[in-house]
C-alpha cells in the first residue's frame, strides 16, 4: 500500500512537471514573435547590416562549379529579400505608434517617401499590388531556376518567365490606374530609411552636459578639433557677475551648412501626388504602358526563338534584342516630347525632383542591354570570358575572376539575372 502511495505521487508530481514543462514551452513559443519584434524595432540600424551581410555573402556565392549552388545561394538571397518585407512592415507599424519618430521621419522624408507613403496610406489596393510586385521581383530569379532544373528544362522555364513577366506588367498597370495615370515610380513603396524609427542615442558621462534651461549649448552640433585647435571662432566670453562663459561663437560655414538643411525648395511644399505629373495626354500613356509591357515582348520573343532555334541559337538572334531595346528607347522619346509640350519648362527645368530621380533610373537601367540576348551571346560574352582569362593563375585577382566566371554562367543561363524592372 505505501508502495502503491509512492508510485502514485511520483506519477502525480511527473505529470505536473511535463504539464508546467509544456505550459512554458507553450509561453515561450507563443511570446517569440512579439520579443523578435521587439529586436527589430529596436535595434533597425543592426537588422540592415545583418540583411547586407548576408546579401553581400550571396552575391559571392553565385555557383556554376558545383551542381545546384546557384540553387541554394539564390534561395538564402530570396529569403533575405522577403525577410526585409516583413521587417519594413514592422518598423512602419512601429513609426505610426512613435508621435516622436514621425516627427523626425517628416523632416529627412524623401520625395519618393512622400509620394508613395501618400498613395499606400490613401489606397489598400495600391499598397498590396506594390507588395505583390515586391515579392514577384525577389522571387523570380529563384523560380526561374526551380522551373529549369525541376519542372522539366528551357521550355517550362521560359513558360514560367512569360508568367511572371504577364503578372508584373498587370501589377504596374493597375498601380497607374490606381495613381490617376501617373507614371510609376521604382520601387513603388518607401526604403527602409524612409519608414525605420530613429534610435534614440544614449548619452553617456563624456556628452557635453546640458546649459541652465536644459539646452545644448551648441545648437549647431559639437565642433569639430584637431588637436589644440578648435574650429570655432574663439570669441568665448565671461559674465562677470555670474562667471558663467558663454560658448564660442560657431564658424560661419557652420551656420551656412545647418541653414542649407532648412530650406524649403518648391517640391517640400507640393501636395504629395502633384509630386508626379499626370500622363494626360494619350503620347504620354502610351509611352508608359510601353515601358510596362517591353519585358512580357521580349520574353515572348525569346521563348518562341528559343523554341524555334534551341536554346543557344535563340539567344544569339538579334530580332528579340533589338525590338526590347527599341520599345524601350521608343517609350523614353515618347515620355520626353510628352513632358516638353506638356511642362513649363519642360525635360531640363521643368521637372520635380522625383521625375528627374525616375528619369535617371530608367536611363541607367537601359546599360542593361547590353547583358542580354543577341548582344551578350555575340559581344560581351567573349569580353568578360577575355576578363576571366586574364585574372586566372594571379594571387588575389583570380579570387575575382572566379566571381565574374560564377556571374557570367548566370547571365548566360537565365532571364532574369539581368532584369531591371
Amino acid at each position: 500500500m505505501t508502495a502503491s502511495s509512492t508510485l502514485r505521487h511520483a506519477l502525480s508530481n511527473t505529470t505536473l512537471m511535463i504539464s508546467t514543462t509544456a505550459s512554458a514551452l507553450s509561453s515561450t513559443a507563443l511570446d517569440l514573435p512579439s520579443a523578435y519584434s521587439n529586436y527589430v524595432i529596436h535595434n533597425s540600424s543592426s537588422v540592415s547590416q545583418i540583411e547586407s551581410a548576408l546579401r553581400s555573402l550571396t552575391y559571392l556565392l553565385p555557383g556554376s562549379r558545383l551542381h545546384d549552388t546557384e540553387l541554394a545561394s539564390e534561395s538564402l538571397h530570396t529569403f533575405v529579400q522577403l525577410l526585409s518585407i516583413y521587417h519594413d512592415n514592422l518598423l512602419a507599424r512601429a513609426s505610426k505608434l512613435m508621435p516622436a519618430a514621425q516627427a523626425a521621419l517628416k523632416q529627412k522624408t524623401s520625395p519618393h517617401a512622400r509620394y508613395t507613403k501618400f498613395w499606400a496610406k490613401r489606397s489598400a489596393l495600391y499598397r498590396q499590388l506594390a507588395i505583390a510586385l515586391k515579392v514577384a521581383q525577389y522571387t523570380e530569379l529563384l523560380w526561374e531556376m526551380v522551373a529549369r532544373r525541376r519542372l522539366g528544362g528551357d521550355k517550362a522555364r521560359w513558360r514560367v518567365v512569360v508568367l511572371l513577366e504577364s503578372f508584373k506588367a498587370v501589377c504596374r498597370l493597375l498601380l497607374m490606374r490606381l495613381t490617376n495615370t501617373r507614371p510609376l515610380v521604382s520601387p513603388p513603396l518607401p526604403t527602409r530609411e524612409d519608414v525605420a524609427p530613429p534610435e534614440l542615442p544614449v548619452l553617456s558621462e563624456a556628452d557635453p552636459p546640458l546649459d541652465w534651461n536644459g539646452m545644448s549649448p551648441d545648437p549647431l552640433g559639437p565642433q569639430i578639433s584637431i588637436g589644440s585647435e578648435s574650429l570655432g571662432s574663439g570669441r568665448s566670453w565671461m559674465m562677470p557677475r555670474t562667471k558663467l562663459t558663454l560658448p564660442d561663437l560657431p564658424d560661419p560655414d557652420a551656420i551656412t551648412s545647418y541653414l542649407v538643411t532648412k530650406v524649403i525648395t518648391p517640391d517640400d511644399i507640393k501636395p504629395a501626388k502633384q509630386l508626379l505629373h499626370k500622363l494626360g495626354t494619350l503620347q504620354a500613356q502610351l509611352a508608359e504602358i510601353l515601358y510596362i509591357l517591353r519585358p512580357v515582348v521580349y520574353a515572348l520573343l525569346m521563348q518562341r526563338y528559343a523554341a524555334r532555334y534551341g536554346k543557344k541559337g535563340g539567344k544569339a538572334q538579334w530580332t528579340p534584342w533589338l525590338v526590347g531595346i527599341s520599345i524601350e528607347y521608343l517609350s523614353r522619346q515618347l515620355a520626353k516630347r510628352s513632358l516638353e509640350r506638356r511642362i513649363s519648362g519642360g525635360v531640363s527645368t521643368g521637372l520635380t525632383a522625383l521625375e528627374r530621380e525616375e528619369l535617371k533610373k530608367r536611363g541607367w537601367g537601359m546599360g542593361w542591354w547590353a547583358m542580354r540576348g543577341a548582344f551578350y551571346e555575340n559581344v560581351t560574352k567573349s569580353v568578360v570570358d577575355g576578363v576571366v582569362g586574364r585574372l586566372k593563375g594571379k594571387p588575389l585577382l583570380d579570387l575575382v575572376g572566379g566571381v565574374v566566371e560564377d556571374y557570367g554562367y548566370l547571365w548566360d543561363e537565365y532571364h532574369f539575372s539581368t532584369s531591371t524592372m
